[in-house]
């Protein structure tokens, strides 16, 4: 008998917005991002000629913010995080995603955001897996400003999907997004919700 995995993308779906502009703004002066944003500009518009590739934008862009922060500084305020996750929750969604969890069903995130601000707010949860972006650390403990797993969007959330559940006949999964970057894991699923913000 085959068992359910129920996939969520996070930013968007279980949340109501970006997660790493929030995040961004917790560890930033206003007056800091803007400058940062200012300094990103020429690769932002690269992004936006596609003439960049979205994960590419996206290191970059963390890369800016964050890198040489101490990986322990970083992840105690994401630990912090989970209230802005709160205070952003989809109710409907988080509903779709409690029901799961109480019919058995194994629950996963699957995210282009990093791991480390969705890990503390998904254990309290109960989720079963975060299969999210992951961030390189040097050998002093510091962010390096790179991702050390490709960027999880489009195919790669199918990919790191069965890289954690390869038995594919074993089990039905349904998943949950609601942009673009989600629609080769809507594709793949035995049902899929497009459960746009509007």
């Amino acid at each position: 008998m085959k068992y359910t995995i129920a996939a969520f993308d996070f930013d968007g779906t279980i949340i109501n917005r970006d997660s790493m502009w929030g995040f961004m703004k917790k560890t930033h002066h206003p007056f800091s991002i803007i400058i940062n944003l200012i300094l990103a500009f020429p690769f932002l518009l690269l992004y936006k000629l596609k003439l960049l590739s979205n994960g590419k934008a996206k290191q970059l862009l963390f890369s800016r913010f964050y890198r040489n922060w101490p990986v322990d500084k970083f992840n105690t305020i994401c630990m912090s995080f989970q209230s802005f996750v709160r205070k952003s929750i989809r109710p409907e969604v988080y509903q779709y995603l409690r029901d799961h969890l109480n019919a058995g069903h194994k629950v996963i995130i699957v995210s282009a955001s990093a791991e480390n601000w969705i890990i503390p707010w998904a254990k309290e949860e109960g989720v079963d897996a975060v299969l999210a972006t992951q961030l390189e650390v040097n050998t002093e403990g510091k962010l390096t400003g790179q991702f050390s797993s490709p960027n999880c969007y489009g195919k790669e959330k199918v990919k790191r999907i069965l890289e954690r559940y390869p038995e594919r006949d074993c089990y039905k999964l349904i998943a949950y997004g609601d942009s673009k970057g989600d629609f080769e894991m809507l594709q793949m699923a035995d049902e899929s919700h497009y459960l746009n913000r509007k």
